[in-house]
């Protein structure tokens, strides 16, 4: 059973889930900032055997020793994050969802790295670093 689609701007990237993500989260640290050029990135997480690519595949970027950075090598929306010593986990943007509502983070990482004029005025709970490590 298909519960979530999405892809990227153009289309040559399209994904679909099979369950919904166990985790989500806004990250606000610099590497996400840059990376995909916005104040703060929202991300979903799923088991990787809930995640059929459906056509085309993502570029990834190494922008740490262990972290890899996918996106569309035509339009370069920002796909997918990756963690190489948890090869079990798939992490997709929610932005990259075809309907983005049926997914809300829980919680905010990396706050101390937030930029001060951003008031960002939800319930979730906020941790200062990654949450396995807060």
């Amino acid at each position: 059973m298909t519960m979530l689609q999405g892809g990227c701007l153009c289309g040559a990237i399209r994904y679909q889930t099979t369950d919904m993500p166990f985790d989500a989260d806004h990250c606000h640290c610099n590497q996400c900032r840059k990376s995909t050029g916005a104040i703060v990135m929202s991300w979903m997480d799923f088991n990787s055997e809930q995640v059929t690519w459906l056509q085309g595949r993502v570029t990834e970027f190494a922008s740490s020793a262990h972290i890899r950075r996918g996106f569309c090598q035509q339009c370069g929306t920002t796909m997918t994050y990756r963690h190489v010593d948890y090869p079990q986990y798939c992490t997709l943007s929610i932005a990259s969802l075809d309907k983005p509502n049926l997914v809300q983070p829980t919680y905010h990482i990396y706050t101390n790295e937030q930029v001060s004029w951003l008031n960002i005025n939800d319930t979730c709970q906020r941790f200062n670093a990654n949450k396995t490590n807060a």
